[in-house]
């Protein structure tokens, strides 16, 4: 009886673990605010959209082309998490914002920071290359106070025009992450307005770099077959085929269980131009 009993033991302790290292992780494009968009304009989706990231019991959220505004109506509405973001404008709440959500009762926030996309990376406002905007990442360091896990998630938005901007971004990123946060686990979410047949998407892939990989796409290397379109792009009328352009990336100690690219639709409305990718994952899992 009392091997039975600590054998329950050590299976409970061994499934609350198991538990408390999974992490479900959003990334998603939300469409700025702007009256042009008409029926499709933010005010009209902001409920919709944060019931989604809800719904779907996400511990993690990185966000693209959040204005402020935007910041404070998700804040209003998801008031189970914290946020970390600046304006790559001014590096305050000027221009669009990549922040990142996470639910306060599952981690600690330890750091945080935002760089620039450009050659001069902790220049504020710094437009890279042949970027039509300036761009940025911005970064957290979280503890798990379930299992007492580090680790760093880095959410950005590449230019929509620039081709070289875009390659150079992604080496940045890499070079970025290869020196600072070598010992943790990241995870990268973000509008990479790029396809996976792209430069830089092998450059964060690590395919068009020397050395050994860095991330992994979490669609192409989950456990379970990925659901939903093969595309993250709707245009507020319909998903087109082929246009993986938004991603979750993780490091090697990262194990990808699930991805998902949730296709919501309403009376043939979207929640936003661009769809979520959602990924179930383990940290430490290698």
């Amino acid at each position: 009886m009392k091997a039975l009993l600590l054998a329950l033991i050590v299976l409970t302790t061994m499934v609350q673990t198991s538990f408390a290292q999974t992490v479900t992780v959003m990334s998603w494009n939300i469409r700025l605010n702007t009256p042009r968009d008409g029926v499709n304009a933010w005010p009209n989706r902001k409920d919709w959209l944060a019931r989604i990231v809800a719904d779907n019991q996400t511990d993690i959220a990185g966000f693209q082309e959040v204005l402020a505004g935007q910041l404070e109506d998700l804040k209003e509405r998801l008031t189970h998490m914290d946020a970390y973001g600046v304006g790559r404008d001014d590096g305050k709440a000027a221009g669009e914002f990549s922040p990142i959500f996470y639910r306060r009762d599952r981690f600690e926030l330890q750091e945080k920071s935002t760089f620039w996309l450009s050659s001069t990376p902790d220049e504020v406002g710094s437009k890279g290359w042949d970027a039509a905007l300036p761009r940025i990442a911005s970064w957290v360091k979280l503890k798990d106070r379930q299992s007492g896990k580090q680790f760093y998630v880095l959410n950005t938005h590449f230019d929509h025009r620039g081709v070289q901007a875009r390659a150079e971004s992604a080496a940045l990123i890499v070079k970025y992450v290869r020196a600072k946060f070598a010992d943790h686990p990241v995870i990268l979410t973000g509008d990479f307005n790029t396809t996976p047949d792209s430069e830089p998407y092998r450059t964060i892939t690590g395919a068009g770099i020397e050395g050994r990989s860095v991330f992994r796409d979490t669609y192409a290397n989950s456990a379970q077959k990925p659901e939903g379109p093969d595309s993250t792009w709707n245009g507020f009328t319909a998903i087109v085929p082929g246009q993986r352009i938004d991603f979750v990336f993780t490091t090697e100690s990262v194990k990808t269980l699930r991805t998902r690219i949730l296709d919501d639709q309403k009376e043939g409305r979207f929640p936003s131009d661009h769809l979520p990718v959602v990924a179930e994952l383990r940290l430490g899992a290698e």
